[in-house]
Protein backbone atom coordinates (compact mmCIF):
# COMPACT_ATOMS: atom_id res chain seq x y z
CA UNK A 1 0.00 0.00 0.00
CA UNK A 2 1.03 3.71 -0.90
CA UNK A 3 -0.60 6.39 0.63
CA UNK A 4 -2.15 8.83 -1.14
CA UNK A 5 0.25 12.29 -1.16
CA UNK A 6 -2.69 14.78 -0.16
CA UNK A 7 -3.41 14.46 3.37
CA UNK A 8 -7.41 14.72 4.03
CA UNK A 9 -8.64 18.23 5.19
CA UNK A 10 -8.06 18.66 8.91
CA UNK A 11 -5.51 16.28 9.88
CA UNK A 12 -3.29 16.49 12.33
CA UNK A 13 0.08 15.17 11.57
CA UNK A 14 0.32 14.32 8.01
CA UNK A 15 2.75 11.35 7.06
CA UNK A 16 5.99 12.26 5.76
CA UNK A 17 5.55 11.05 2.24
CA UNK A 18 2.08 13.76 2.31
CA UNK A 19 3.85 16.80 4.14
CA UNK A 20 6.75 16.79 2.28
CA UNK A 21 5.36 15.49 -0.90
CA UNK A 22 6.97 18.46 -2.82
CA UNK A 23 10.33 18.21 -1.37
CA UNK A 24 10.28 14.24 -2.56
CA UNK A 25 9.07 15.12 -6.30
CA UNK A 26 11.61 17.80 -6.74
CA UNK A 27 14.41 15.14 -5.20
CA UNK A 28 13.29 12.59 -7.84
CA UNK A 29 13.57 15.18 -10.69
CA UNK A 30 16.93 15.93 -10.23
CA UNK A 31 17.99 12.75 -8.90
CA UNK A 32 20.10 11.14 -11.69
CA UNK A 33 22.54 8.68 -9.65
CA UNK A 34 21.54 4.90 -9.39
CA UNK A 35 18.77 3.54 -7.78
CA UNK A 36 18.75 0.53 -5.31
CA UNK A 37 15.88 -2.28 -6.59
CA UNK A 38 12.78 -0.86 -5.14
CA UNK A 39 13.72 2.75 -4.06
CA UNK A 40 12.04 5.69 -5.11
CA UNK A 41 15.37 8.06 -4.73
CA UNK A 42 19.21 7.17 -4.53
CA UNK A 43 20.90 6.94 -1.70
CA UNK A 44 22.35 10.14 -1.91
CA UNK A 45 19.03 12.04 -2.38
CA UNK A 46 17.37 9.90 0.87
CA UNK A 47 20.27 11.33 2.68
CA UNK A 48 20.27 15.00 0.86
CA UNK A 49 16.39 14.92 1.74
CA UNK A 50 16.98 14.03 5.64
CA UNK A 51 20.51 16.66 5.79
CA UNK A 52 18.58 19.31 4.05
CA UNK A 53 20.56 20.96 0.76
CA UNK A 54 20.29 23.06 -2.09
CA UNK A 55 19.17 21.48 -5.84
CA UNK A 56 20.65 22.36 -9.13
CA UNK A 57 17.55 24.62 -9.68
CA UNK A 58 18.19 26.52 -6.84
CA UNK A 59 15.17 25.14 -4.58
CA UNK A 60 16.10 24.09 -1.12
CA UNK A 61 15.08 20.84 0.85
CA UNK A 62 14.56 21.14 4.54
CA UNK A 63 16.71 19.44 6.90
CA UNK A 64 14.60 16.68 8.68
CA UNK A 65 17.54 15.50 10.88
CA UNK A 66 20.53 17.68 12.70
CA UNK A 67 23.26 16.30 13.41
CA UNK A 68 26.61 14.11 11.68
CA UNK A 69 25.33 13.63 7.80
CA UNK A 70 27.82 10.19 8.25
CA UNK A 71 25.28 8.81 10.40
CA UNK A 72 22.70 9.15 7.92
CA UNK A 73 25.03 8.13 5.40
CA UNK A 74 25.64 4.80 7.17
CA UNK A 75 22.05 4.38 8.06
CA UNK A 76 20.87 4.70 4.56
CA UNK A 77 23.72 2.87 2.82
CA UNK A 78 22.83 -0.24 4.90
CA UNK A 79 19.58 0.00 3.66
CA UNK A 80 20.89 -0.52 0.51
CA UNK A 81 21.99 -4.01 1.51
CA UNK A 82 20.11 -7.10 2.78
CA UNK A 83 20.59 -5.88 6.42
CA UNK A 84 18.10 -4.26 8.62
CA UNK A 85 18.70 -1.17 10.45
CA UNK A 86 18.08 -0.41 14.52
CA UNK A 87 17.85 2.88 15.34
CA UNK A 88 19.79 2.92 19.25
CA UNK A 89 19.64 5.81 21.47
CA UNK A 90 17.97 7.78 24.51
CA UNK A 91 14.57 8.72 24.55
CA UNK A 92 14.16 11.75 21.96
CA UNK A 93 16.86 11.30 19.89
CA UNK A 94 14.60 11.37 16.62
CA UNK A 95 14.63 7.56 16.28
CA UNK A 96 10.79 7.54 15.15
CA UNK A 97 11.42 10.64 13.21
CA UNK A 98 14.59 9.09 11.14
CA UNK A 99 12.82 6.33 10.85
CA UNK A 100 9.60 7.72 9.41
CA UNK A 101 11.59 9.63 7.06
CA UNK A 102 13.52 7.15 6.03
CA UNK A 103 10.49 4.72 4.93
CA UNK A 104 9.30 7.77 3.36
CA UNK A 105 12.24 8.43 1.38
CA UNK A 106 12.99 4.98 -0.03
CA UNK A 107 9.77 3.50 -0.52
CA UNK A 108 7.42 6.27 -0.31
CA UNK A 109 5.11 4.89 2.40
CA UNK A 110 5.98 5.27 6.38
CA UNK A 111 2.73 3.65 7.18
CA UNK A 112 3.92 -0.40 7.95
CA UNK A 113 4.42 0.44 10.98
CA UNK A 114 4.71 -2.80 13.97
CA UNK A 115 4.63 -0.54 17.82
CA UNK A 116 6.36 -2.79 20.18
CA UNK A 117 4.69 -3.20 23.30
CA UNK A 118 5.19 -5.91 26.00
CA UNK A 119 1.81 -7.09 24.75
CA UNK A 120 2.82 -7.15 21.13
CA UNK A 121 2.05 -10.76 19.69
CA UNK A 122 3.74 -12.90 16.81
CA UNK A 123 0.38 -12.39 14.61
CA UNK A 124 1.63 -8.57 14.86
CA UNK A 125 4.92 -9.29 13.40
CA UNK A 126 3.86 -12.54 10.90
CA UNK A 127 -0.31 -12.56 10.32
CA UNK A 128 -3.09 -12.59 11.84
CA UNK A 129 -6.80 -14.75 10.68
CA UNK A 130 -10.00 -12.87 10.14
CA UNK A 131 -12.21 -15.65 12.47
CA UNK A 132 -14.99 -15.10 11.42
CA UNK A 133 -14.07 -16.19 8.13
CA UNK A 134 -11.74 -18.75 9.02
CA UNK A 135 -14.59 -20.20 10.90
CA UNK A 136 -16.96 -20.24 7.88
CA UNK A 137 -14.48 -20.65 5.28
CA UNK A 138 -11.72 -22.32 6.48
CA UNK A 139 -7.90 -21.66 6.17
CA UNK A 140 -7.77 -19.31 3.21
CA UNK A 141 -5.65 -16.23 1.42
CA UNK A 142 -9.31 -14.29 2.22
CA UNK A 143 -9.14 -15.02 5.68
CA UNK A 144 -5.45 -14.08 6.39
CA UNK A 145 -4.82 -10.71 7.96
CA UNK A 146 -1.71 -9.55 6.62
CA UNK A 147 0.99 -7.81 8.61
CA UNK A 148 2.43 -4.55 7.89
CA UNK A 149 6.03 -6.72 7.61
CA UNK A 150 3.89 -9.02 5.55
CA UNK A 151 2.81 -6.44 2.83
CA UNK A 152 6.17 -4.54 3.39
CA UNK A 153 7.20 -8.18 2.02
CA UNK A 154 4.45 -8.23 -0.79
CA UNK A 155 5.36 -4.55 -2.13
CA UNK A 156 9.15 -4.04 -1.24
CA UNK A 157 8.65 -1.45 1.09
CA UNK A 158 10.45 -0.39 3.88
CA UNK A 159 8.84 -1.81 7.37
CA UNK A 160 9.13 0.10 10.67
CA UNK A 161 9.44 -1.69 14.37
CA UNK A 162 8.62 0.45 17.05
CA UNK A 163 10.63 -0.15 20.25
CA UNK A 164 11.94 -3.43 19.27
CA UNK A 165 13.30 -3.91 22.62
CA UNK A 166 9.87 -3.89 24.65
CA UNK A 167 8.46 -6.55 22.42
CA UNK A 168 8.85 -10.20 24.22
CA UNK A 169 11.71 -12.24 23.41
CA UNK A 170 9.88 -14.87 21.74
CA UNK A 171 8.17 -12.45 19.41
CA UNK A 172 11.44 -10.72 18.68
CA UNK A 173 12.50 -13.64 17.63
CA UNK A 174 9.66 -14.69 14.87
CA UNK A 175 11.72 -11.65 12.81
CA UNK A 176 14.63 -14.37 12.77
CA UNK A 177 13.74 -16.06 9.88
CA UNK A 178 12.23 -12.77 7.81
CA UNK A 179 15.59 -10.90 8.06
CA UNK A 180 17.71 -13.94 7.32
CA UNK A 181 15.48 -16.22 4.46
CA UNK A 182 13.91 -12.95 3.36
CA UNK A 183 10.71 -15.19 3.50
CA UNK A 184 7.79 -15.56 6.08
CA UNK A 185 6.22 -18.85 5.77
CA UNK A 186 2.12 -19.72 6.15
CA UNK A 187 2.46 -23.21 7.23
CA UNK A 188 -1.75 -23.20 7.13
CA UNK A 189 -1.86 -22.58 3.95
CA UNK A 190 1.36 -24.72 2.64
CA UNK A 191 2.29 -21.52 1.24
CA UNK A 192 5.48 -18.71 1.69
CA UNK A 193 5.86 -15.16 1.11
CA UNK A 194 9.07 -14.27 -0.59
CA UNK A 195 10.06 -10.44 -0.09
CA UNK A 196 10.33 -8.59 -3.09
CA UNK A 197 13.37 -6.40 -3.76
CA UNK A 198 13.58 -3.20 -2.00
CA UNK A 199 11.91 -4.88 1.11
CA UNK A 200 13.93 -3.71 4.33
CA UNK A 201 13.42 -3.26 7.94
CA UNK A 202 13.85 0.00 10.46
CA UNK A 203 13.49 -1.10 14.11
CA UNK A 204 14.11 1.34 16.95
CA UNK A 205 14.95 0.55 20.30
CA UNK A 206 15.79 2.54 23.62
CA UNK A 207 19.15 2.90 25.40
CA UNK A 208 17.14 2.91 28.31
CA UNK A 209 15.45 -0.22 28.31
CA UNK A 210 18.56 -2.27 28.15
CA UNK A 211 17.54 -5.43 30.07
CA UNK A 212 14.00 -5.13 29.66
CA UNK A 213 13.83 -7.28 26.54
CA UNK A 214 17.31 -7.59 25.41
CA UNK A 215 17.96 -9.04 21.84
CA UNK A 216 19.08 -12.93 21.24
CA UNK A 217 22.53 -12.23 19.77
CA UNK A 218 20.84 -14.53 16.49
CA UNK A 219 18.56 -11.56 15.90
CA UNK A 220 20.89 -9.11 16.81
CA UNK A 221 22.86 -10.27 13.95
CA UNK A 222 20.57 -9.44 11.54
CA UNK A 223 20.40 -5.43 12.05
CA UNK A 224 23.02 -3.14 11.69
CA UNK A 225 23.51 -0.50 14.55
CA UNK A 226 23.08 3.18 14.36
CA UNK A 227 23.37 5.32 17.70
CA UNK A 228 21.90 8.31 17.32
CA UNK A 229 23.44 10.79 19.92
CA UNK A 230 22.01 13.85 21.68
CA UNK A 231 23.07 16.68 20.34
CA UNK A 232 26.74 17.59 20.65
CA UNK A 233 26.87 21.50 21.09
CA UNK A 234 23.88 23.82 22.97
CA UNK A 235 23.39 25.59 19.71
CA UNK A 236 22.12 22.47 18.07
CA UNK A 237 20.12 21.60 20.41
CA UNK A 238 18.42 25.10 20.49
CA UNK A 239 18.22 25.12 16.41
CA UNK A 240 16.77 21.81 16.70
CA UNK A 241 14.34 22.78 19.32
CA UNK A 242 13.36 26.45 17.33
CA UNK A 243 12.91 24.83 13.91
CA UNK A 244 10.80 21.86 15.51
CA UNK A 245 8.28 24.37 17.73
CA UNK A 246 7.97 26.39 14.08
CA UNK A 247 6.55 23.46 12.03
CA UNK A 248 4.24 21.86 15.55
CA UNK A 249 2.96 25.62 15.78
CA UNK A 250 2.06 25.58 11.87
CA UNK A 251 0.63 22.41 12.62
CA UNK A 252 -1.76 23.20 15.23
CA UNK A 253 -2.43 26.40 13.86
CA UNK A 254 -1.72 28.13 17.30
CA UNK A 255 -1.96 31.60 17.37
CA UNK A 256 1.02 33.94 16.53
CA UNK A 257 3.80 33.75 18.82
CA UNK A 258 7.20 33.89 17.90
CA UNK A 259 9.05 31.33 20.13
CA UNK A 260 11.74 33.51 21.61
CA UNK A 261 15.15 32.18 21.15
CA UNK A 262 16.14 33.00 24.70
CA UNK A 263 13.59 31.25 26.58
CA UNK A 264 14.33 28.22 24.26
CA UNK A 265 18.18 29.05 24.85
CA UNK A 266 17.36 28.63 29.10
CA UNK A 267 15.28 25.53 28.32
CA UNK A 268 18.06 23.76 26.54
CA UNK A 269 20.34 25.40 28.91
CA UNK A 270 18.63 23.56 31.88
CA UNK A 271 17.94 20.40 30.43
CA UNK A 272 21.66 20.03 29.10
CA UNK A 273 22.93 20.81 32.47
CA UNK A 274 20.82 18.89 34.20
CA UNK A 275 21.57 15.88 32.05
CA UNK A 276 25.30 16.44 32.58
CA UNK A 277 25.01 16.69 35.93
CA UNK A 278 27.16 19.40 35.48
CA UNK A 279 26.99 23.65 34.88
CA UNK A 280 28.42 24.59 31.61
CA UNK A 281 31.36 26.66 33.33
CA UNK A 282 32.23 23.34 35.02
CA UNK A 283 32.42 25.19 38.57
CA UNK A 284 29.44 23.02 39.81
CA UNK A 285 28.02 19.74 40.33
CA UNK A 286 25.01 19.22 40.09
CA UNK A 287 22.46 16.04 40.80
CA UNK A 288 21.17 14.69 37.72
CA UNK A 289 17.12 13.65 37.80
CA UNK A 290 15.71 10.64 37.05
CA UNK A 291 14.04 11.46 33.85
CA UNK A 292 15.50 11.82 30.13
CA UNK A 293 15.50 15.33 30.12
CA UNK A 294 15.67 15.14 26.05
CA UNK A 295 15.50 17.12 23.11
CA UNK A 296 11.82 16.08 22.49
CA UNK A 297 10.61 17.19 26.07
CA UNK A 298 12.35 20.88 25.61
CA UNK A 299 10.73 20.70 22.26
CA UNK A 300 7.76 19.86 24.32
CA UNK A 301 7.79 22.77 26.86
CA UNK A 302 8.14 25.56 24.41
CA UNK A 303 5.58 24.61 22.44
CA UNK A 304 3.04 24.08 25.51
CA UNK A 305 4.53 27.64 26.31
CA UNK A 306 3.66 29.17 23.64
CA UNK A 307 0.19 27.95 23.88
CA UNK A 308 0.15 29.47 27.07
CA UNK A 309 1.71 32.90 25.56
CA UNK A 310 -0.72 32.99 22.78
CA UNK A 311 -3.59 32.21 24.39
CA UNK A 312 -3.72 33.41 28.28
CA UNK A 313 -0.58 35.84 27.75
CA UNK A 314 0.96 38.67 25.61
CA UNK A 315 1.76 36.94 22.89
CA UNK A 316 5.15 37.15 23.85
CA UNK A 317 7.01 33.64 24.96
CA UNK A 318 8.05 34.14 28.53
CA UNK A 319 9.73 32.36 31.77
CA UNK A 320 6.44 32.27 33.43
CA UNK A 321 5.12 30.99 29.70
CA UNK A 322 7.36 27.72 29.89
CA UNK A 323 8.13 27.33 33.94
CA UNK A 324 5.44 24.89 34.34
CA UNK A 325 6.56 22.68 31.62
CA UNK A 326 10.23 22.77 32.84
CA UNK A 327 9.06 22.14 35.97
CA UNK A 328 7.15 19.04 35.52
CA UNK A 329 9.81 17.52 32.91
CA UNK A 330 12.68 17.37 35.31
CA UNK A 331 10.63 16.76 38.55
CA UNK A 332 9.33 13.23 37.55
CA UNK A 333 10.25 11.79 40.89
CA UNK A 334 8.59 13.55 43.48
CA UNK A 335 11.16 12.95 45.95
CA UNK A 336 14.78 13.05 44.64
CA UNK A 337 14.04 14.94 41.99
CA UNK A 338 11.94 17.76 43.88
CA UNK A 339 15.86 17.77 45.79
CA UNK A 340 17.69 17.81 42.87
CA UNK A 341 15.50 20.44 41.25
CA UNK A 342 14.98 22.71 44.35
CA UNK A 343 19.46 22.73 44.58
CA UNK A 344 19.94 23.93 41.01
CA UNK A 345 17.06 26.41 41.21
CA UNK A 346 18.71 27.80 44.14
CA UNK A 347 22.55 27.41 43.49
CA UNK A 348 22.44 27.95 39.96
CA UNK A 349 19.32 29.98 38.59
CA UNK A 350 19.05 32.68 41.16
CA UNK A 351 22.87 33.49 40.74
CA UNK A 352 22.49 33.14 37.15
CA UNK A 353 22.92 37.03 35.48
CA UNK A 354 19.63 37.88 33.99
CA UNK A 355 17.96 34.87 35.22
CA UNK A 356 15.74 36.47 37.88
CA UNK A 357 12.70 36.17 36.00
CA UNK A 358 13.02 32.98 35.07
CA UNK A 359 13.61 31.95 38.97
CA UNK A 360 10.84 33.82 40.00
CA UNK A 361 8.84 31.88 37.61
CA UNK A 362 10.13 28.68 38.64
CA UNK A 363 9.54 29.34 42.48
CA UNK A 364 6.29 29.89 42.00
CA UNK A 365 5.38 26.98 40.23
CA UNK A 366 7.54 24.53 42.30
Amino acid sequence: MTTDSTPPAGVLRPHAEQQYADELARLAEHDDRPRPPGWRLSPWAVTTYLMGGELPDGSRISPKYIGPRRLMEVAVATLATDRALLLLGVPGTAKTWVSEHLAAAVSGDSTLLVQGTAGTTEEAVRYGWNYARLLAEGPSEKALVESPLMKAMRTGAVARIEELTRMPGDVQDTLITILSEKTLPVPELGVEVQARKGFTVIATANDRDRGVNELSSALRRRFNTVVLPLPATAEEEVDIVARRVEQIGRALELPDAPAGLDEIRRVVTVFRELRAGLTDDGRTKLKSPSGTLSTAEAISVITNGLALAAHFGDGVLRAADVAGGIVGAVVQDPVSDRVAWQEYLETVVRERPGWQDFYRACREVS
